[in-house]
């Protein structure tokens, strides 16, 4: 859409009028002769005073391209996020085999129920940065920092059992936390913040999980840890469902780098999981539009200059 950036200019428009009427008003009156003749005298009609009507209208187009440009005509564009200055945030979810096990909302998996839940806590973080890695066996970056939280999210959704592996490795999820966050101007400036989820525990990688924290620690990276997966009662034939999570290594990781620890057995204590942390960590506000601008102000005075030529000439010979 076209937009003028100073459309009070156009309260010039009538300047050139002001001027005109106040040169008559002061200029002196000569004596005038009266001859009775001269009306039936025919003037030529491409004399003077024709080309003085041109030269006059194209004064008045050239004042008009004049006060157009100066309005500053503008073509908009669509609006373009700005990033904003709040935390940085690095969500890292476990895709490993267990995620697939379907024991907390009806027939939903681990992972869709995960999907559901931390896509709308994604959806939230207006003015942050965020990111997801999935790890399995090995992890991997999903999406990079960024504001674009529709894209995160779609990521997330796309995200599948089994992609990464089917083992855990925690250590090296915190790892590759850092090293992203590192990469993207470290921990400056900012509070970061790593969201990490599993059901099991490690079994993969390179890192161990608690040295990975006391790297994190070091870097001021605070780690919430989320324990998800039903609770089983032990019976004759042992447990099953959270069995395999280790709480004592993520309370560990928690503490050490300033975070906390959630158990979420169900849908419903996973999305007060994630609400805590959502009053742990407030977003930074609402997201920042841009709507880019494309001058067009030389479009009409290019145009002026064009006629600034033909009106000089009329002029020239109308006023000779």
């Amino acid at each position: 859409m076209i937009h003028l950036a100073w459309p009070w200019m156009f309260a010039a428009l009538p300047l050139p009028w002001f001027a005109y009427r106040l040169r008559r008003a002061i200029e002196p009156r000569g004596a005038a002769m009266f001859l009775p003749f001269v009306a039936t005298v025919e003037l030529p009609r491409s004399g003077p005073r024709a080309g003085a009507a041109i030269g006059r209208w194209l004064f008045a187009g050239i004042w008009l391209l004049l006060l157009a440009a100066a309005a500053r005509p503008q073509w908009m564009g669509e609006p373009l996020p700005v990033p904003t200055t709040g935390r940085r945030i690095l969500l890292a979810v476990d895709v490993s085999g267990s995620m697939a096990t379907r024991d907390m909302a009806d027939d939903a998996s681990r992972l869709q129920v995960v999907q559901d839940v931390a896509g709308q806590f994604i959806d939230g973080r207006h003015g942050d940065q965020v990111g997801l890695i999935l790890f399995g066996t090995q992890p991997y970056v999903q999406a990079p920092l960024t504001t674009d939280l529709a894209t995160v999210h779609r990521f997330l959704d796309e995200a599948v059992v089994g992609v990464a592996g089917t083992e855990t490795a925690i250590g090296d999820a915190i790892g590759l936390a850092l090293k992203r966050l590192q990469t993207t101007a470290g921990t400056r400036g900012g509070r970061t913040v790593l969201i990490l989820l599993t059901d099991g525990q490690n079994d993969a990688g390179v890192m161990d999980p608690l040295q990975a924290a006391n790297y994190a620690a070091q870097a001021g990276l605070r780690i919430y840890t989320i324990g998800v997966g039903s609770v089983a009662p032990r019976g004759v034939f042992g447990a099953q469902g959270g069995d395999d999570l280790d709480e004592e290594t993520l309370q560990a990781i928690a503490r050490r780098t300033g975070g906390r620890y959630f158990r979420a057995a169900d849908l419903d204590t996973l999305q007060a999981v994630y609400r805590q942390i959502d009053a742990l960590e407030p977003a930074a506000g609402r997201d920042q539009w841009l709507r880019p601008a494309t001058e067009w102000f030389s479009l009409p005075l290019g145009i002026a200059l064009l006629l600034s030529i033909p009106a000089v000439w009329v002029g020239g010979r109308a006023w000779r």
